[in-house]
């Protein structure tokens, strides 16, 4: 079981991106708006008209597929970081913090931070060479 859970964590991570990323790419939602006149709707209204957000979305998509196959997982997680990193940034300081303890909202947040860090953990040494 030990040996198959970073697959099932890469699966699991590259899933929930695919979720986030796909609907959007191909037009299938609308992105939903904050109320007028908060921060999170200024952030939104910057990026959605530009196309900046369909770019992070393919980042995320391109990732999504590359996390989940173990050969290519390192080059996903290059990817994925700093979208992890920007939507925890949104969250933290754009959007209601107290909205991060509500777990029925943020699962899908929880769940890909904890498969990003369980993976970044267990590829540890061959990033540790990026940082040389």
């Amino acid at each position: 079981m030990k040996k198959y859970l970073p697959n099932l964590a890469g699966v699991l991570l590259g899933l929930c991106f695919l979720a986030a990323s796909v609907p959007v790419l191909f037009n299938l939602i609308t992105i939903p708006k904050s109320p007028e006149g908060t921060p999170a709707w200024h952030f939104m209204e910057a990026l959605v008209p530009t196309g900046y957000i369909k770019f992070v979305k393919l980042f995320e998509f391109i990732g999504a597929l590359l996390v989940m196959i173990p050969r290519l997982r390192n080059i996903g997680l290059l990817l994925l970081g700093p979208v992890i990193m920007n939507i925890i940034a949104f969250h933290v300081l754009i959007g209601d913090p107290k909205e991060l303890l509500d777990y029925k909202q943020m699962w899908m947040l929880y769940v890909i931070i904890l498969c990003a860090l369980y993976l970044l953990g267990k590829a540890r040494g061959k990033f540790a060479g990026l940082l040389n």
